[in-house]
């Protein structure tokens, strides 16, 4: 009686369909493949973003020490010349608190872009 009501239980079931073990372990490689692929295409990303940085910083210190040498004809001594700290009026840059760019005593900026 129990193994007639099992076969039947058995043979309701056989056209119900579901994942086999192998089907979901498949599952989870390809999703850990494309995981791994978008964790290196955005560091790539970052990088790129922080030579931008780098660039756009050197370029901007330029431009100020520019300013400061058609203004004085003199180039500034240090980064404290360009932001209005010893003369107000001199305001070339907001801060001196740079990440990229260095100011060389000859006015030249530098960065390690």
């Amino acid at each position: 009686m129990l193994h007639n009501h099992l076969v039947a239980l058995r043979k309701a079931r056989k056209g119900e369909g579901g994942f086999t073990l192998i089907e979901l372990l498949i599952v989870i490689v390809i999703l850990g493949v494309l995981a791994g692929i978008v964790v290196f295409s955005v560091r790539g990303i970052q990088d790129r973003g922080e030579t931008a940085a780098c660039r756009t910083e050197v370029k901007t210190v330029e431009t100020a020490v520019e300013a400061y040498y058609a203004k004085h004809d003199a180039y500034p001594t240090s980064l404290d010349d360009l932001n209005g700290t010893t003369d107000p009026d001199d305001k070339f840059l907001r801060s001196t608190t740079l990440e990229y760019a260095t100011l060389g005593a000859d006015g030249a900026v530098t960065g390690a872009c």
